[in-house]
């Protein structure tokens, strides 16, 4: 099955997986809509009893079990597969972002040219309604006499690249630009996954670490630039009264969960290709802090750039700020079309967000890959068939993702974003996890199995999360997202159809449904009593140097 070469690949990897696309554009945002630096509270304090605890969790059940999201279920509690194959329906959902790296690597292209595209209304895909880059300033304070106006960076997104049909009833043709993006995407995908860990972890010394050499040159660059400070303000002026609001709590719970990669399973898979006695305690606090640590720098650099922008155009931060896709393709392109050399700070900032994107990607297929490659091990461990089942992955994820890049593509895409990657989803197998280890397995047992493996036991603290703490926080906000619905809505004017919100809920349950079915599958189909199909008591190693050296007990 193998291991990591080095301790240094498995950080770089897990460093790689967890600090993404998430800490550039949605951290900083958080921040700065929920009270800026009053933002930091709720989430540094959720960091503490729920992100850190999950995450070793999550880890330990890897490393312990040497198996992926899955079958380590069976190692622990069978009861609770059903977790694992609601890891596995999210997968699915989850390579779908390989789109934004295929967007991405399309606007790098397009950076190098001498007069960058989403900067002027010369184009012919520009209408009549188009504000070039200088008059956005007009367009922006003086509404009433550019009632219909676009910028040129948002025609250039929505009618260049995207060309967006009239709505997901017309999913029309596909962008061969794009096509070519997205095969040179998943064509990077595939090599640096084929070989397992061994070329992963490789990689990952390139694709993990300049990212950082990226960010730490479009800090400088934001910091240096009139304006600047009035972003970073705008996106630390603490204001106390948002604490109270417990919706700010809600999304740093969220925003936790997606930058950690929680409960999607890439933590079990590359902690099942640890050595029993790696130090996971200490590997959780060391990448939880980096990852903390990134996402409050990205925000300098994104708001510093913002400040700029809104001193350019004569306006507050909050008009030229967006979430999202509107900030890494629309407000970021247009401020860098503003400084000196506008190509090369726009060519920093997209490699920059495709190296973020990669790390996760391949991480994400790779998990998947052992996940369903430890479920028939005789059949897909094989060097020459391991291979090839990493190959027909990719190529059917290819050829299903050629539906993102149609003129209807975009409306598929936040379809799923919305529903099938929710964070009630998460919440949910966030439920069955912790009740599965905390309350069968038993969270002592835990907790002994990572001291025998480190030579310490964590503190009893972890056992308070694991079997109250998360489990609570996960059913509130699981509560809490579903009474506080509302439907889809793009750019706050195209509604999808009925039957588009129909297939969405579908998406949502079809996570959350596996843990009940197969708990019905299961004791229907096994006998015995409830806790004997609930937990399979499987083998407690311990270490007793006087007698056994470092020899393993059956404690069965």
């Amino acid at each position: 099955r193998g291991q990591w070469a080095s301790k240094t690949e498995y950080i770089l990897v897990v460093a790689g997986n967890v600090v993404g696309l998430g800490n550039v554009w949605r951290f900083p945002y958080l921040c700065y809509r929920y009270g800026g630096g009053a933002f930091l509270i709720p989430y540094t304090l959720l960091v503490v009893v729920f992100g850190i605890p999950l995450f070793l969790l999550e880890t330990s059940l890897g490393q312990f079990t040497q198996e992926g999201f899955i079958t380590c279920w069976r190692k622990i509690c069978p009861l609770a597969q059903g977790v694992g194959y609601g890891y596995l329906v999210l997968k699915v959902y989850e390579l779908v972002y390989i789109i934004i790296q295929a967007w991405a690597l399309f606007y790098l292209v397009f950076s190098f040219r001498s007069e960058l595209p989403w900067a002027t209304c010369n184009n012919s895909w520009n209408t009549a309604n188009c504000v070039s880059l200088q008059d956005v300033a007009n367009l922006t304070t003086n509404e009433t006499a550019f009632p219909n106006a676009t910028s040129a960076a948002t025609e250039f997104w929505e009618r260049r690249m995207l060309r967006m049909s009239r709505g997901i009833e017309e999913v029309g043709s596909v962008s061969w630009e794009l096509l070519l993006c997205l095969l040179a995407s998943w064509v990077f995908c595939y090599f640096s996954i084929w070989k397992g860990v061994r070329s992963t972890g490789k990689v990952a010394y390139f694709t993990a670490t300049f990212p950082y050499v990226m960010l730490l040159i479009l800090l400088i660059r934001g910091l240096t630039l009139p304006g600047a400070f009035d972003g970073i303000y705008f996106y630390l002026y603490p204001n106390l009264e948002d604490l109270t609001n417990l919706e700010v709590w809600i999304e740093a719970g969220s925003q936790i969960c997606y930058s950690y990669s929680l409960a999607i399973g890439n933590l079990i898979v590359l902690g099942s290709y640890n050595k029993y006695n790696n130090n996971c305690y200490k590997d959780c606090l060391w990448i939880c802090l980096l990852n903390s640590c990134t996402s409050f720098v990205a925000g300098f650099v994104v708001f510093s750039v913002l400040g700029f922008m809104a001193q350019k155009q004569g306006v507050t931060i909050d008009v030229v700020a967006d979430s999202g896709p509107g900030l890494a393709f629309i407000a970021y392109p247009q401020a860098t079309a503003l400084m000196p050399l506008p190509q090369f700070w726009t060519a920093c900032f997209f490699f920059m967000l495709i190296l973020l994107a990669v790390d996760t990607q391949f991480t994400a297929v790779e998990s998947f890959i052992t996940t369903v490659s430890d479920l028939f091990p005789k059949l897909l461990h094989a060097p020459v068939r391991h291979e090839i089942f990493v190959l027909v992955v990719c190529l059917c994820n290819f050829l299903f993702h050629i539906l993102f890049i149609t003129e209807g593509g975009i409306y598929i895409f936040y379809l799923i974003d919305y529903y099938g990657g929710t964070r009630v989803c998460q919440n949910f197998l966030t439920i069955g996890a912790t009740v599965a280890v905390g309350w069968i397995f038993g969270a002592d047992r835990l907790l002994d199995i990572i001291g025998d493996s480190i030579g310490q036991r964590p503190s009893v603290f972890f056992k308070l999360c694991w079997k109250y703490v998360t489990p609570a926080l996960s059913l509130i906000s699981y509560i809490l997202y579903l009474s506080d619905y509302r439907d889809l809505k793009i750019n706050d004017w195209y509604v999808y159809p009925n039957w588009a919100y129909v297939l969405g809920w579908m998406m949502t349950f079809s996570s959350a449904i596996t843990v009940p079915l197969w708990v019905i599958i299961h004791l229907c189909s096994t006998t015995g009593s409830f806790r004997e199909d609930a937990s399979s008591l499987p083998y407690l190693p311990l270490r007793i140097p006087t007698l056994l050296g470092d020899s393993r007990l059956d404690s069965s």
